[in-house]
């Protein structure tokens, strides 16, 4: 049996715009009954608040099926046993997955710097994050994207606020999020399939391909998001990579699929 992990961001919608088909494939996936997971490097939300959001734009997703980066990165710094005290950088979906796990806010001497996207970044809290990072903390980051689809097209992700805080500090971070093998691992191991059974979907080649490839799962790129019909070559050769599948967007990809 196949199963199916799937980003978000750029692949089901954009911003508030559902990406046409994405709810049709949904459906798709329910029928046939076959094992998938939202995967997402969006910190922003909470997987309730995915569900929510993807409900709006036509598309019945209960929570236990999405799994985010903030997720993963609360459940990496469980495993770590260093301890319990965190400087979060991030929004409301990151702070309640901490504050799930156990851990405490701690805005003096942390154990570890949790960073993710931040649209209320400032240069203070830039300067906050290094000196705790001088002071020994760990630097923990939750996905790498420097940009993101939205409403009114790409704006800067939490990767590239990341490059700011590794730049000034010169430390840098444990990644959790795409491509890293850590959120990979996690969300493998709760689809509860071997990895060759899993197609990876997305439509970020060096976030959600890299991430799949690395895996040893097969991969399907969707042009609707980060990667397009007018740059997937670029995107392709900056990468280095050749998806198991390339699709205009997801109906093609459930086409393809079944021609196999």
């Amino acid at each position: 049996m196949n199963g199916f992990l799937i980003d978000l961001d750029g692949t089901l919608y954009r911003g508030h715009e559902p990406i046409p088909g994405a709810a049709a494939f949904l459906q798709w996936l329910q029928q046939e009954q076959l094992p998938y997971l939202l995967v997402t490097n969006n910190s922003s939300r909470t997987p309730e608040q995915v569900a929510e959001h993807l409900q709006a734009l036509g598309m019945e997703v209960p929570a236990a099926a999405v799994y985010t980066s903030s997720q993963a990165a609360a459940q990496y710094l469980t495993e770590q046993r260093a301890g319990q005290r965190v400087h979060m950088i991030g929004e409301d979906g990151l702070r309640i997955a901490l504050d799930a796990a156990g851990f405490a806010l701690d805005e003096t001497t942390p154990d570890y710097v949790v960073q993710g996207i931040d649209r209320s970044f400032t240069y203070g809290k830039l300067t906050e994050a290094v000196r705790h990072l001088k002071h020994g903390a760990t630097y923990v980051l939750t996905n790498p994207d420097r940009m993101l689809p939205s409403d009114g097209g790409l704006m800067p992700g939490a990767g590239s606020l990341a490059a700011a805080i590794t730049a000034a500090s010169g430390v840098e971070p444990v990644v959790i999020g795409k491509p890293s093998p850590i959120i990979m691992a996690y969300a493998i191991e709760r689809l509860g399939l071997p990895a060759a059974d899993v197609w990876v979907i997305g439509d970020n080649v060096h976030t959600d391909i890299r991430g799949g490839a690395m895996a040893g799962c097969r991969t399907a790129l969707v042009l609707t998001g980060v990667a397009t019909p007018d740059n997937v070559h670029e995107q392709l050769a900056s990468a280095g990579l050749t998806p198991d599948l390339v699709c205009t967007d997801l109906p093609h990809f459930i086409a393809q699929l079944n021609d196999r």
